[in-house]
């Protein structure tokens, strides 16, 4: 069985995120590919998490992918969450998210949907967009017309009052291909069919998808065990395990520092030279890097585990770890980041934190600061 040292498995990630250095031959399609997929729960995050994979790139080329030549597409992705996905792979992505089980835990009795309800929601999602560009509140309008008064009841709590009981589903219809976002409408989100975006778009085969969604996750992630990658998607750890089961012959176990992991098989190469490079991840990226990169305490050594850990914080990352922790205040075009390491602040690393600050304020369309000090923020501040 080949054995992998962390440092080793460190080098491999960064490379196939393109942290070791930005990519020169690819488009934003591909680094969401080669990430399996872009946490975009906060835009500007997924703009700059592209943006620091590609050699010259700015916000400009991920929202033109995005929106003028649609080899992106923002839907939901993994663990229910906002994503950026390749479109070209989004068939095997809606075929293998249809298929996991649902959390048990759920919305309350007098909330939940019946499983017929829910079937009459995503087939009236399915219908009302497959047209049209709709925001919220004309979706509501829409799926009631298809369903009934019950679906626009306002039971489900919500940030600001209590949305419509039908909107418990959004998620569950873009995983099954019924739904995903459009252009803003000034400050409006829409959602639009994906088919309007993709002609001919059409769910792929359920084992398929499956296959590929790990295969993606491995590459990016690998070497990983079942419950890890459950994590990652949260799915159960027992139907993590048999998907690995059943696709056992497309798998090879590897040694990670006497733990035992999988990759796809043949996948067993590392890069030459140790990983070596210093990061300043965006929100939401230094968290999926983090829920795909086990275990923490490798990933978080020394005070990084106490500092860093708990919060989803943006963070620093030193040769394929994470030393410190950083925050970013816009205003106009000034970009003031301030970055608190957890190790020593060498002249060297300082040199390079300006230097990435630089190109933080590249992507962002804007002029960055950089001053090393403590971040008196809280996660996602």
């Amino acid at each position: 069985m080949p054995r992998l040292t962390f440092a080793e498995v460190c080098a491999r990630r960064l490379e196939r995120h393109a942290l070791n250095a930005p990519a020169g031959d690819a488009g934003p399609a591909e680094i969401a590919a080669a990430m399996a997929g872009v946490h975009a729960q906060v835009m500007p995050a997924a703009e700059l998490s592209v943006g620091l994979r590609l050699a010259g790139a700015t916000r400009a080329d991920v929202r033109r992918a995005l929106w003028s030549d649609h080899s992106l597409v923002k839907t939901f992705g993994p663990r229910g969450t906002v994503h950026l996905l390749p479109a070209r792979d989004l068939p095997l992505w809606v075929a293998a998210l249809s298929a996991v089980p649902p959390p048990r835990v759920g919305m309350p009795d007098d909330v939940r949907m019946t499983p017929e309800q829910t079937e009459a929601v995503v087939a009236a999602v399915a219908d009302a967009l497959k047209d049209s560009e709709l925001t919220n509140e004309e979706l509501d309008r829409a799926v009631v017309e298809r369903t009934g008064p019950w679906a626009g009841e306002r039971v489900m709590p919500a940030f600001q009052g209590q949305w419509p009981r039908w909107r418990q589903a959004v998620h569950l219809a873009g995983v099954r291909g019924a739904l995903c976002f459009g252009p803003n409408r000034g400050r409006k989100v829409t959602y639009t069919g994906p088919a309007r975006l993709l002609p001919g778009f059409e769910p792929a085969g359920t084992r398929a998808g499956l296959a590929h969604v790990l295969r993606s996750y491995l590459h990016a992630y690998g070497p990983a065990t079942p419950r890890r990658f459950a994590h990652w998607l949260n799915a159960p750890p027992g139907w993590a395990e048999e998907l690995f089961t059943s696709l056992e012959a497309e798998l090879e176990p590897v040694e990670v520092e006497g733990t035992r992991a999988w990759v796809s098989a043949g996948d067993t190469g590392v890069p030459p030279a140790p990983p070596r490079g210093v990061r300043l991840l965006p929100y939401f990226d230094g968290y999926a890097y983090r829920v795909g990169n086990q275990p923490p305490e490798l990933l978080y050594p020394g005070r990084a585990a106490e500092r860093v850990l708990p919060r989803n914080f943006q963070v620093l990352l030193v040769d394929g770890v994470v030393a410190g922790l950083w925050h970013q205040r816009r205003s106009g075009r000034v970009i003031a980041i301030t970055v608190e390491p957890v190790v020593r602040a060498t002249a060297a690393l300082r040199r390079e934190i300006d230097r990435q600050a630089g190109r933080v304020g590249e992507i962002m369309e804007g002029r960055a600061e950089a001053v090393i000090g403590e971040v008196t923020v809280g996660g996602h501040a």
